[in-house]
């Protein structure tokens, strides 16, 4: 598939997944009586990807996210020169995403665009995590996450089941990882919400850039170590 079709690809589904899963946080998860809660929104951030992995990983291969762009190279599956457009199409897709859900969710006169939306440590992480204790749990998470996605797209893996791991992996990773930074794992999901955030958001976003690739390129050279492609 040529480059320009995978990177429309790699927008609609980072889109979709900042749109469907930081949406269920900002409308949903503190909707009064009704609310989802964590286990809501985790789920959200699951089924975008599963939906999205099933929709259009065969035209890009379902990255939706910068650092599993970066693990997958470093596990030797994908090109560097393709690296940046990737990453691109990402970011724009999480931007453009968040600005839509800013404008729905700003129809609510008490709308407060952190919350759910954007990622944080100390102060702006919902159980007040320490910096250490942020940044230690999204490398964990992403390192986890690239392995499982790594393994299920293997070609010794079971053909055709990678979207549900991919997409149950998330769920859990947002389950074990919400109230700490309000769950990362991807630079492109942290940079649109906290475009419209703003402040202090906008400061912090280093570490969402930062621990994500650390723990994807751990993963990727693990994984190539593990399971080298024939």
């Amino acid at each position: 598939m040529a480059l320009p079709q995978r990177a429309g690809a790699e927008f609609l589904g980072t889109f979709w997944l900042t749109f469907g899963g930081c949406g269920s946080g900002v409308l949903a998860a503190q909707f009064p009586e009704l609310g989802i809660g964590f286990a809501g929104v985790a789920l959200a951030f699951g089924l975008t990807l599963l939906t999205m992995a099933f929709a259009v990983g065969h035209i890009s291969g379902a990255h939706f996210n910068p650092a599993v762009t970066i693990g997958v190279w470093a596990g030797g599956r994908f090109k560097a020169g393709d690296i940046l457009p990737y990453v691109v199409a990402q970011v724009a897709g999480a931007i453009v995403a968040a600005a839509v859900l800013y404008l729905i969710a700003s129809g609510k006169p008490d709308f407060a665009v952190g919350g759910f939306a954007a990622n944080g440590y100390g102060e702006l992480s919902l159980g007040k995590y320490s910096l250490l204790s942020c940044l230690l749990i999204e490398v964990v998470c992403t390192f986890f996450f690239l392995i499982i996605i790594l393994g299920s797209t293997s070609a010794r893996a079971s053909a055709g089941f990678a979207p549900i791991a991919m997409g149950f992996a998330l769920t859990l990773i947002h389950l074990i990882s919400l109230p700490v930074t309000k769950t990362s794992v991807n630079p492109a999901r942290s940079t649109g919400p906290a475009l419209f955030a703003g402040g202090a958001y906008i400061g912090q976003l280093w570490l969402f850039w930062l621990a994500p690739i650390v723990g994807a390129l751990l993963a990727g050279w693990v994984s190539k170590a593990l399971q080298p492609e024939e």
